[in-house]
């Protein structure tokens, strides 16, 4: 697809994002944030009038209807550089409110597989929030994002933890898992146990990014994943129904704030 603009400093033609192939006015301002592209059809699939948007590179976009509250999902990819990226376009195109929904590993004896952690902070172990302001910046999600989240798992009668989540820039290693030939640096040898002592809830790979971007530029923003990992008890599992819960829980949150 060919892509011209005026200017290298900001990619855009016609007010068309160079990654997200967005412009001002596509999708309502509340956005579902999910890694996967592919996740993005099987939220939307939870909505009334799903309608494809755009779909270019790991930036997969669709908008439909919770219960009439008028929502959209992009996809950002796998870690916070994307990420990054993904915001920063959507936020040129009028997005205010951003939940991002994922899954994680869970870090605490008391959390298992398939309970939802919503997050409040995060610990910055991604290198891109840092290209944005100092490491001492904190990373906190908007608290009416939080509250609606946990009002929004209590109707639904979901279990659900809240609390830090770490952000890191890598799966295995960076989360205490050996890397290939059992590789594990004497630096990250004991991440898991020293976030773990920290009352740390979850181990992901974007919160931390979101949230700090989100109080940086004013809007809101927060986080909700599915244990898949549990680290405690080294067990892991994903299914589509446990997608489906933290997906649903995240879109009754933004009926929630529409309200």
């Amino acid at each position: 697809m060919s892509f011209k603009s005026s200017s290298a400093q900001k990619p855009e033609a016609g007010g068309l994002q160079y990654h997200t192939r967005l412009k001002a006015g596509d999708i309502p301002p509340y956005v579902l944030v999910p890694g996967d592209p592919k996740r993005v059809a099987k939220i939307v699939a939870l909505w009334e009038k799903p309608e494809e948007v755009a779909d270019y590179r790991q930036y997969h976009t669709m908008k439909g209807e919770y219960q009439k509250a008028k929502l959209a999902c992009t996809s950002s990819g796998i870690g916070s550089p994307a990420l990054a990226i993904a915001f920063d376009e959507l936020l040129r195109v009028g997005v205010h409110t951003f939940i991002r929904v994922g899954t994680c590993g869970s870090l605490q004896p008391d959390m298992y597989i398939g309970d939802l952690v919503i997050t409040t902070g995060a610990v910055r172990l991604d290198g891109a929030s840092k290209d944005y302001v100092i490491p001492e910046y904190p990373a906190i999600a908007h608290y009416e994002v939080v509250e609606a989240l946990i009002a929004a798992a209590k109707k639904l009668k979901v279990k659900y933890h809240v609390g830090i989540t770490a952000s890191t820039d890598t799966f295995s290693v960076g989360q205490g898992r050996p890397g290939v030939n059992g590789y594990l640096p004497s630096h990250k040898a004991k991440i898991f146990e020293d976030m773990q002592a920290a009352n740390v809830k979850n181990f992901e790979m974007e919160a931390g990014c979101l949230l700090t971007m989100g109080s940086l530029f004013g809007v809101r923003t927060g986080a909700i994943c599915v244990v898949v990992a549990d680290r405690v008890r080294d067990k892991f599992e994903l299914t589509d129904a446990m997608e489906q819960k933290c997906a649903i829980v995240a879109s009754e949150a933004v009926r929630i704030l529409q309200k």
